[in-house]
């Protein structure tokens, strides 16, 4: 096999980069302390990043830095500081969630390598075609896709000259990544900021099943599955775990290394998969990958599994034979342990040393002359000192007697010390043998510096720093702020006729194949603007294109981008929707110059100050949704099988176009989510309170072109159905500066909170 298959690890900390190198990985992903969608995890300085790409590059391994969440737009500063940084070392690619980074990256730092993150949410092809417009030279696929659908999508992707990347291991999701708000709205720390809680993990009250851990899913483990990704073309093998430790990261990737050169090698897989088990675990399910999601799946034990199969691969019953069980996995763990100590010990991710000398006569080149010395060489057993480089770099015009200005030791000193960096620790500056009240011209020095500087920058140049660009605040079109009401039923189209803003009309996520049901809708009321959902796979994805193609609709709402490729392609006008998660100025941009987008919803994550200076792009919408019910999660699972059951083994085709079912979950702090599943939806769960932000109308009504009511049943749970027709009406006199109208909606709307409006997303 010619193809290279990269096997790409974790690396939540120092040790567990160090362990992952050793143990065979062909690249690592790491985080810093800021920009990254792990909080929780150790994460690296920044000069420990340069370290570990100076150790991983040693044994041929890449590094890739995550920077994989919603970008707020007071941080633009901050984050072009540290993009400044990034272009002037050896990372081989930056992880990326917010699409206002593309848009920087790619008119600022164009040497940086983008790789989309699972966070965007990639399931259809027109979705990895819009990212390769924008500049992904990578994509990570959604980890619920099947095969089949991994295999088209890589297929596409690339014909675009993209890669793809696939969670082959480690925890999973039960929410699509990217569209989970649930630790956003229980705890006020979202997942789309690096600071998900887990809420997935939770206990629940007993469920009518007896689950207490109704959400919580198995690891995923593709381990036998090695053939198939490498059939379908897949680039990376990534392992999850930056929340996990170098005896974890280790394990797992030697096993999987061994995995994948054998195969290579003799086209055979290993059959013995234990060395798995041996470190944290939920147990394992492979169901995603299979297309066969069935209820075994899951799995009502959130915490490690490994002791619990040391008991049953030993056959233990008494207490005796789970304690000599018990005490030989902890031994082996503690066998990991002096292993990884033992092969991560010595190598060395500290500064090299770095020693100028500075010297220089009358009628002589002024020369500087640097010695660079690496404490260890870290692919060697025997960890041998390195023999020293040196440099030599000379002035092109000899020293003069100095009339004004002398190159003397301030006036050097002034330029060389900032080699003390993230690379380099200066231990010695030697002027001894430079002449006294010498000159040679500023620049040249200045030139002289810049040569030392490309030799150390291992023979690139050093790229000048990048100023914050000033963005213009346009204005928006019309003074006037509209009211636009979503709705999902014929039965609501009435209510076309109360208002004088748009209508939009909720589209499903899932399609009978050539039923026209929907496009009907559409033609027999052209005043309905189409609503995509954010996840649309497959034949679903197609029936949605299908849709565009036979109602040739003037303008769409879509919160997926796959759809939004294909409306302009099609010359239609398309405004991105809530759940794309716009939160910054150059999102907008994004979205405007490389996908033709009229306008966007702001996110509902965000908070006043935290919107307050977005800038509006030229002849550019700005929305926002003041009332629905609060999302929390979408799955591709099946949440009533663990909760009020389900006569079906697994899911079918038909589950997600007949089946209608709600439920809700309390969990051990007394709280309830409405669990919400309509017919040709995925199953959703929604906060039990409605979102109603009333004082955003006043705060920004000089901002924003639009404000939306959610006037759909979806996610209402047992919730008392108010009139729709009398919810308009009041939120009309909002819009127009009636003040009794707060009033009215606050005694209708009895079960609110606008806490994210408050609380926004943390840092």
């Amino acid at each position: 096999m010619s193809r290279k298959i990269e096997l790409l690890a974790p690396g939540g900390d120092v040790n567990a980069v160090k362990a992952a190198i050793v143990a065979g990985a062909n690249a690592v992903y790491c985080g810093l302390d800021t920009f990254n969608a792990r909080n929780r995890a150790s994460n690296l300085s920044f000069d420990e990043l340069n370290g570990a790409l100076r150790l991983a590059h040693e044994y041929g391994c890449e590094i890739f830095l995550t920077l994989n969440v919603v970008i707020l737009e007071h941080e633009m500063g901050a984050l072009f500081k540290l993009l400044n940084q990034l272009v002037n070392t050896t990372l081989d690619g930056i992880i990326v969630q917010d699409l206002g980074l593309f848009n920087i990256v790619k008119k600022h730092f164009p040497t940086l390598h983008i790789h989309a993150s699972t966070q965007l949410t990639t399931h259809n092809e027109s979705q990895v075609e819009f990212l390769a417009r924008i500049g992904a030279t990578r994509v990570n696929l959604s980890r619920e896709l099947n095969l089949t659908e991994i295999k088209i999508l890589t297929d596409v992707a690339h014909k675009c000259d993209v890669l793809t990347e696939v969670f082959v291991h480690g925890a999973l999701c039960i929410a699509f990544s990217g569209q989970c708000y649930s630790s956003s709205v229980s705890v006020g720390n979202s997942g789309n900021r690096g600071r998900c809680s887990q809420a997935c993990r939770d206990e629940y009250e007993p469920t009518a099943m007896g689950n207490k851990h109704p959400l919580n899913l198995k690891d995923n483990s593709a381990y036998f599955d090695l053939p198939e990704l490498v059939a379908a073309g897949v680039d990376s093998l990534k392992v999850e775990g930056r929340i996990k430790g170098a005896n974890y990261v280790h394990t797992v990737i030697d096993s999987w290394r061994k995995q994948i050169d054998t195969f290579v090698q003799t086209g055979n897989l290993i059959e013995d998969d234990s060395s798995l088990y041996k470190v944290f675990n939920r147990n394992f399910t492979n169901k995603f990958l299979q297309g066969d999601m069935t209820k075994n799946m899951f799995t009502d034990n959130p915490r490690d599994h490994s002791f619990d199969h040391a008991n049953e691969k030993s056959n233990a019953i008494s207490v005796v034979q789970i304690y000599d069980a018990q005490q030989e996995l902890a031994a082996e763990k503690n066998d990991i342990d002096t292993l990884v100590k033992k092969k991560i010990e010595f190598l060395d991710i500290s500064k090299r040393e770095l020693r100028f000398e500075f010297s220089g006569q009358l009628n002589q080149p002024f020369t500087v002359t640097l010695t660079i010395n690496d404490k260890h060489d870290n692919t060697l057993a025997e960890q041998s000192a390195l023999q020293p480089l040196r440099f030599e770099v000379q002035s092109q015009m000899p020293m003069q007697t100095a009339d004004k200005s002398v190159v003397d030791i301030a006036a050097i000193d002034k330029r060389f010390k900032t080699f003390s960096n993230a690379n380099f620790e200066i231990k010695n500056m030697d002027y001894s043998n430079l002449g006294d009240n010498l000159s040679i011209p500023f620049k040249e020095l200045a030139r002289i510096k810049k040569q030392v500087a490309f030799l150390l920058n291992e023979g690139k140049d050093v790229l000048a720093p990048v100023e914050l660009p000033k963005l213009v605040n346009h204005p928006k079109a019309d003074n006037k702020t509209t009211l636009s009401i979503l709705i999902s039923d014929i039965k609501d189209v009435h209510l076309c006729d109360l208002t004088g803003g748009d209508v939009y009309f909720k589209l499903p996520e899932s399609f009978r194949t050539d039923n026209d049901k929907y496009i009907n809708v559409f033609l027999e009321h052209p005043q309905l603007i189409p609503w995509f959902p954010a996840v649309l796979i497959g034949k679903d994805f197609e029936e949605a294109v299908r849709l565009l193609e036979v109602v040739k609709p003037k303008l769409i709402i879509s919160n997926n981008t796959g759809v939004a490729f294909k409306a302009v392609q099609m010359g239609i006008d398309w405004i991105a929707g809530p759940l794309l998660n716009t939160t910054n100025s150059y999102a907008l941009l994004t979205l405007q110059e490389d996908l033709n987008a009229k306008g966007a919803f702001i996110s509902n994550e965000i908070n006043k100050p935290q919107m307050r200076n977005i800038k509006r792009p030229n002849n550019f919408k700005m929305m926002y949704s003041i009332y629905h019910p609060i999302l929390m999660m979408t799955s591709r699972q099946c949440f009533f099988q663990q909760t009020v059951g389900c006569k079906k083994p697994r899911i079918d085709a038909s589950c997600m176009l007949s089946c209608k079912k709600e439920t809700t979950v309390t969990n051990v702090k007394g709280i309830s989510f409405a669990i919400d599943k309509q017919k040709g939806g995925y199953p959703s769960i929604y906060n039990h309170e409605q979102f109603l932000n009333m004082d955003i109308v006043s705060d920004f009504a000089d901002k924003f072109d639009e404000f939306m009511i959610d006037l759909t049943d979806i996610g209402s749970g047992d919730k008392e159905k108010l009139d729709k027709a009398v919810l308009l009406a009041h939120f009309q006199d909002l819009i127009n500066g009636q003040t009794q109208a707060v009033e009215h909606l606050n005694s209708l709307v009895k079960v609110q909170t606008r806490q994210q409006y408050v609380e926004g997303l943390n840092s």
